[in-house]
């Protein structure tokens, strides 16, 4: 087999690793459908992840819970795997509002949607790496389970051009128009294309680059590569395969026949509400002929995903087609943090059906409307073959589809690093050790003052602490008592804007800012070395985020660090917390065990801190001295901000910032 995937990376499988790779990718190659990775917190499974990929040299999809994991996940592989396509896929939208009727009060709420251009260009990337090449690595949120476009359409549609050959020139253009191509004249963008005299310039919905085709008649004389933006010649390329705009596409043929198919259910369907409510069967017929003359003469229509199946003729109740189907057969699968992802997944179609039974009851759409839906579950796990689930607190699902040995743990951390020391203390007023909390032992410390002097020793040895509460209010609270105590503090929660999120993390991590205050944001994600004491407030409360395995990814996050601690403030110990503090100490005697076989020292991880000057994407700052029209530099603030927008939305505050000082330094050159 020759070798497509090549993993780069100065480090090598220590620890449990090179067991857990081992392992599982045999298992792989011996065509398990599941297996599970028990990765405990900073052990390096996304390092795992690589080296199964590597072995076993097969398309892969990684899927994650949130658009913010995915995005770091896909910086981690793109830095493995750097002459591999490694693409980032999730929804591309910025503000969506679903289309919906509510009866109670006759409200209809038309769809709204604001498309982010960045995240359709790396959508757009992903499949025209599926379709072209296999070494071909999606790092997904949940998004891959809903509609797509039908594939063999999409595939077939793209059009394929080669210097020296001739292409009549009104029919190469009426081609671009057939798959959605817009032709511009000013506001050149992806998903477009320019005529001036001899040359046609293709702006595709994949990347940065367009491509100019200079004709001498129908024939193509040359066609080059460029900078969508500059107009800078970066190749001349003998060949090339333009794919089309949107990935809900189709041909004249196909229109024509869906035309007559969906007047015929129209029909059908105006009968049936006739009967029962005249209004909606007028409503329907007026809504629907819109949409086919629209159909007809554009050859789309806003709501087309209403009509999919009947565009890839699929049965009705058929599953639509998604990103899964662009994968070749024999792909294979991780869901990264599973305990979360899977019952994401299996929440999806449910969600999306009562609000389509709506808008069909009232004649808002035909039923065809149905089909247009994410994947049901157990659709789902057709079409994904082959799945390796990985967590640090595997579910139910996880334990129910794989039998013991199909579950391979990784507890030992590559640094020698231990699980945290964890202890309980009362919530309610005590007293304390004076040795330890430097107070009387006759003066009485609740949980708040009591975590303020640990928070003080933790501060004095040069450490960040974090702080989470289970209510805002709480945190809003503890982060100003520890500011009027004289510690540098800030607080998170769900309604700090994005860019500020992470503005703080990486504050906390400078010493800028010495504790964090948060509720169920310091769970999965946080990677953060210079933590090495959290402190538990409310323990003992029951619910979500005080569960097992919510105990388990907080107690994590101080796993980084060779003095990491935890303190539990609860006046009694739950099952929940119980069951956390066991599997950790279950964990801690393995790895306690193996550094002293191996003659280990736990050592605290050493990040780098990335320096906000650098541009994440390729490393350096643009340059822009070949910018000097007004319209370029216009185009390219335009094309940063799009940029910034994406990196905000994706809590990566570094990139965010060295692309708003680009923006600025820009602004300034166009004054």
């Amino acid at each position: 087999m020759s070798k497509l995937f090549t993993l780069a990376s100065d480090f090598k499988p220590t620890g449990d690793q090179p067991k857990a790779i081992e392992k599982l990718t045999k298992g792989i190659r011996n065509g398990l459908k599941d297996q599970t990775l028990l990765g405990a917190t900073g052990t390096g499974k996304t390092f795992t992840m690589a080296n199964i990929i590597n072995k076993v040299q097969r398309p892969t999809l990684i899927m994650a819970h949130n658009k913010t994991l995915a995005a770091q996940l896909c910086a981690e592989f793109q830095q493995f795997f750097p002459n591999n396509a490694v693409s980032y896929f999730v929804s591309y939208y910025d503000y969506y509002q679903p289309e919906a009727y509510m009866a109670k009060t006759d409200t209809f709420i038309e769809k709204e949607a604001t498309i982010n251009e960045e995240i359709a260009k790396f959508r757009h990337a992903a499949t025209v790496n599926l379709l072209t090449r296999k070494d071909v690595i999606i790092i997904s949120s949940v998004s891959c389970i809903y509609g797509l476009g039908d594939v063999e359409t999409y595939e077939k549609l793209a059009i394929t051009i080669e210097a020296g050959k001739v292409y009549p020139r009104k029919d190469f253009l009426s081609q671009l128009i057939n798959i959605q191509y817009e032709r511009v004249k000013m506001d050149f963008k992806r998903g477009s294309f320019e005529v001036l005299g001899d040359v046609i310039t293709i702006f595709p919905p994949h990347g940065d680059t367009a491509y100019q085709l200079e004709f001498w008649g129908d024939e193509l004389e040359k066609i080059t590569e460029v900078d969508a933006f500059t107009g800078s010649t970066i190749t001349e390329v003998e060949k090339v395969v333009i794919f089309p705009a949107k990935h809900q596409v189709t041909t004249k043929e196909v229109i024509n026949r869906v035309a007559g198919e969906v007047e015929k259910d129209l029909e059908i369907r105006e009968k049936e509400l006739r009967a029962s409510n005249p209004l909606a069967a007028h409503r329907l017929n007026q809504r629907v002929k819109y949409d086919i003359e629209m159909l007809r003469e554009m050859g789309y229509v806003n709501g087309i995903e209403n009509y999919t199946r009947y565009l890839s003729g699929k049965a009705p109740g058929e599953p639509p087609a998604t990103l899964l189907d662009y994968f070749p057969k024999d792909f294979l699968c991780f869901i990264d943090e599973s305990h979360i992802s899977i019952p994401q997944i299996g929440g999806m179609f449910n969600g999306n059906l009562s609000r389509k039974e709506s808008l069909i009851e009232h004649g808002f759409r035909l039923p065809s409307a149905l089909d247009n839906r994410p994947l049901k579950f157990e659709e789902f796990e057709q079409k994904i073959g082959q799945a390796v689930y990985v967590s640090a607190t595997p579910g139910k699902y996880e334990y129910a589809h794989c039998a013991e040995d199909e579950i391979v743990q990784q507890i030992i951390r590559p640094t020698g690093l231990l699980d945290p020391h964890i202890q309980v203390r009362p919530s309610t007023a005590r007293l304390w050790n004076k040795d330890i909390h430097d107070v009387s032992e006759k003066e009485a410390v609740n949980s708040v003052d009591d975590a303020l002097a640990e928070i003080r020793a933790t501060i004095k040895k040069g450490d960040r602490a974090l702080v989470t509460t289970v209510t805002k209010k709480n945190a809003e609270e503890f982060s100003e008592y520890l500011i009027e105590n004289g510690i540098k503090a800030k607080y998170l929660h769900s309604e700090i804007e994005t860019l500020e999120r992470i503005e703080i993390l990486t504050e906390l991590r400078r010493g800028t800012i010495e504790v964090v205050v948060g509720i169920n944001l310091l769970r999965e994600g946080l990677d953060l070395p210079e933590v090495s004491l959290i402190a538990i407030l409310d323990a003992d409360k029951r619910g979500f985020l005080r569960s097992r395995d919510a105990l388990l990814q907080i107690i994590g996050r101080a796993a980084r660090n060779s003095e990491g601690g935890v303190i539990m403030y609860a006046d009694e110990v739950t099952e929940a917390m119980e069951a956390a503090m066991n599997e950790t100490s279950r964990r801690r005697k393995i790895q306690e065990a193996y550094n002293k076989k191996h003659g280990i020292t736990p050592t605290t991880i050493k990040k780098s801190i990335v320096d906000i000057s650098k541009d994440l994407a390729g490393g350096q700052k643009r340059e822009f001295k070949n910018l000097s029209k007004k319209d370029d530099i216009k185009k390219m603030i335009k094309e940063l901000d799009d940029e910034m927008a994406i990196a905000t939305q994706n809590l990566d505050f570094e990139r965010a910032a060295a692309l708003r000082d680009q923006i600025i330094e820009l602004q300034r050159k166009l004054r």
